[in-house]
């Protein structure tokens, strides 16, 4: 039998899965936002129906995100990491090219294909298996540096869009998609991307698919990161009609805004800093709590002070939030199932994400103003904190 191919280098490897979560995630992602008055000037089209584009692609994305998983669970990694970043090449390219809101929906779909077999879960997987003694490290290299993506995006796609217009704009950001599938297609060449056998001292077995779903965890963790995702997306749709009824004009707004992507990575770099000191269960239950007490303060809170203390301990929640995805769920439940495990936790949360903008702008006729919408997505983020913490400890981290 021949034996299994060693796993790449770890440091190349997870630099080159970084970069690409960093491009993935800002051309898939955030890059959007920056298209939407573009697109409306030249083809009038409402603000409503392009985000129905953009939210029917984060429902395939939610849709598909259990059959990735499982391929990935096959031994598919490389071809779904290098596939991934190609069909989000074609989907900008239809993108570009669209001239009727049907070939836009069309464009979308194929995006959300892209988002499924791109974005974080993926990866996380890939590094669990290929280095099972060193994979937080990885997962948290990879949503350190993932989490400039919002940052990189936002001036790149300005640049381009003021030298070429919208749609050459798209057309250069397929082609970084392009390389971004050959260096994923390179760096996993060889790799045997298969879950690795548990040493006969293990304090538990591999979770089973069946498993997983008949156990409290999964389902407490589930509810977790369903209710993080969902308020951190109707926060983020809302966050500026939000701030203006607080009273804040643009220039302070928008000092509020610019503070959330910092306090994301500095929330992950908290991990960093002491994730070798305390078990990453503990952190997480510290830090988790920002996100309903920062909802809390920007509800209540009166003045600028107050709304940036909200931006930091909500920036830094998100940003945990998927770090400690990323790194848990290996303990809970092991790596034999892992991509199908992750992937319908995951599948669950972006549906919840899709949902959420259209939910809070539901609620809003039914609430007197944004701040009890406010309150609400902290009483939401709340029940997500209990649920994590009734998720109890791993077996696999009984020690910590």
């Amino acid at each position: 039998m021949t034996p299994p191919a060693a796993p790449p280098r770890y440091r190349l490897t997870v630099a080159a899965l970084s970069l690409g979560q960093v491009l993935c995630w800002a051309a898939l992602y955030y890059a959007f936002t920056a298209f939407v008055l573009p697109m409306q000037r030249e083809l009038g089209w409402s603000s409503q129906l392009l985000m129905g584009a953009y939210t029917t692609g984060l429902a395939v994305s939610a849709a598909l995100s259990f059959a990735v998983g499982a391929a990935i669970d096959r031994g598919h990694g490389r071809a779904v990491m290098a596939l991934g970043p190609l069909l989000g090449a074609l989907g900008v390219a239809l993108w570009a090219m669209a001239s009727s809101m049907a070939g836009l929906y069309a464009a979308w779909v194929v995006l959300g294909a892209a988002m499924a077999m791109t974005l974080y879960e993926p990866a996380f997987t890939i590094v669990t298996r290929l280095y099972p003694a060193r994979f937080r490290e990885a997962v948290t290299a990879i949503t350190l540096v993932g989490g400039f993506a919002s940052t990189l995006c936002y001036p790149s796609v300005a640049l381009l869009q003021g030298a070429f217009g919208w749609r050459a704009a798209l057309g250069v950001i397929a082609l970084v998609l392009v390389a971004t599938a050959l260096l994923h297609a390179w760096v996993l060449a060889g790799a045997s991307i298969m879950p690795t056998r548990p040493a006969a001292t293990a304090p538990a077995p591999d979770a089973t698919l069946r498993e997983a779903f008949g156990s409290r965890a999964f389902w407490a963790l589930t509810t977790t990161f369903t209710a993080y995702t969902f308020v951190a997306g109707a926060m983020w749709a809302h966050m500026a009609p939000a701030l203006a009824a607080k009273g804040l004009d643009e220039h302070d707004a928008l000092k509020v805004l610019v503070c959330i992507g910092p306090a994301q990575v500095a929330g992950r770099l908290v991990f960093v800093l002491l994730g070798h000191r305390f078990a990453l269960r503990r952190l997480g239950l510290v830090t988790l709590m920002g996100m309903p007490i920062g909802c809390v303060l920007f509800a209540l809170g009166e003045g600028l002070v107050a709304l940036l203390l909200f931006a930091l301990l909500f920036g830094m929640a998100n940003g945990v939030a998927t770090l400690v995805r990323g790194g848990l769920l290996p303990d809970y439940f092991g790596r034999a199932a892992l991509g199908r495990i992750g992937g319908a936790m995951s599948g669950v949360a972006q549906l919840a994400r899709a949902a959420a903008p259209i939910a809070a702008a539901a609620l809003l006729l039914l609430l007197p103003g944004y701040p009890e919408l406010v309150l609400v997505a902290a009483a939401v983020a709340f029940v997500g904190w209990v649920a994590f913490a009734l998720a109890g400890r791993p077996a696999r981290d009984a020690h910590r």
